[in-house]
């Protein structure tokens, strides 16, 4: 029985455990629904088991050593993984701009944070890829345990993973990839490949592009370490079996012919966008990421205009570029409207 199934079928017991609302009292009326599928393990009931089978099934999806479901984000994948791969005293190398809990999770583990600065590029003022000589030139004169490398960046950056991977297969060094804006990636030819299938371990966020609820995301393993042993040093006991049956639903729903095609067509009205709208300029690798500058005004204006005078906030912004931020859930309407406001541009 899958996750989904079991939480929305009835207790054969009467239930004196946690959670004490007792799928009945509902204090915050908006998420009436989601209080009657919060419950935990019991002996008539138990989550647990459906949680491992649908772990297994999304293991068989992406073709991984293993892929566990995370309630706490792409930070607690990024934890689990340098915790499982690393010791006290042992060098990992990361980019000096990766997000703070690459920094967290080398200070938990004991280990000792090696950084080096991306390229920025000047007209768009955003980090470029990593480029695999320095990921070489430091392998080779400091014995590094681990690397992590963003890919794709906030903007939609790609670095060559597969050949960052082959450098550090030769120095004996874990890669793990901080794929959390790329869970869309598995399942498009469109889109960039995915390290989900070659790097040793990946995160992938599906709150972010893929529909999910915040904030759930995945830690894919292709090598064999467990990690529940980390994830269970500082992942509460008591998980949200609601937001775990979402991760259920939304893999099997990127997996179907219907998310896929959900994907590209995404991908095509964005293509559209970027053909028809002559005054903007467009960047990036991923098709999904809208990074734009419009000839004459900086980012913080292009901002502000779209915001103030169109009714559109931006994820991000700079002095040279601004990120208009795309996902599953980003439907024709909201793109009939930013192609309008472009053109106009």
């Amino acid at each position: 029985m899958s996750l989904v199934r079991l939480l929305e079928g009835k207790p054969s017991k009467v239930l004196f455990t946690t959670p004490s609302h007792g799928q009945k009292f509902v204090v915050y009326e908006p998420l009436k629904e989601m209080y009657k599928l919060d419950i935990s393990e019991t002996d008539c009931q138990d989550p647990q088991e459906a949680l491992e089978r649908a772990q297994l099934r999304a293991r068989a999806i992406y073709h991984t050593y293993s892929t566990t479901f995370l309630t706490n984000g792409s930070t607690s994948g990024i934890i689990a993984a340098v915790l499982s791969c690393t010791q006290v005293g042992d060098k990992v190398l990361i980019a000096s701009n990766s997000h703070p809990c690459h920094f967290n999770a080398v200070k938990l583990a004991g280990a000792r944070a090696l950084t080096y600065d991306l390229e920025i590029d000047k007209d768009w003022g955003v980090p470029l890829e990593v480029k695999p000589e320095v990921i070489e030139y430091y392998l080779s004169r400091y014995n590094i345990r681990t690397v992590i490398i963003t890919s794709p960046t906030y903007e939609g950056i790609i670095s060559d993973i597969e050949e960052i991977k082959t450098i550090c297969e030769r120095y004996s060094a874990f890669l793990i990839v901080d794929e959390a804006h790329g869970a869309l990636y598995p399942f498009s030819d469109v889109l960039p490949l995915s390290a989900v299938n070659i790097a040793d371990f990946t995160v992938q966020s599906l709150h972010k592009t893929a529909g999910g609820l915040n904030p759930t995301a995945l830690l894919h393993c292709n090598c064999e370490i467990d990690v529940k042993p980390a994830l269970n040093m500082f992942m509460t006991t008591s998980p949200s079996y609601p937001l775990l049956a979402s991760i259920e639903d939304n893999i099997e729903f990127l997996n179907s012919k219907e998310g896929r095609k959900e994907i590209d067509n995404l991908i095509t009205r964005l293509d559209k966008i970027r053909l028809k709208c002559k005054g903007c300029e467009f960047f990036g690798d991923d098709p999904t990421k809208v990074l734009i500058r419009v000839p004459g005004i900086s980012g913080w204006e292009l901002s502000e205009m779209l915001y103030e005078d169109f009714g559109i906030e931006d994820e991000r912004t700079n002095d040279k570029s601004t990120l208009l931020l795309c996902g599953i859930g980003t439907d024709n309407k909201k793109l009939d409207k930013l192609q309008h406001v472009l053109s106009k541009l």
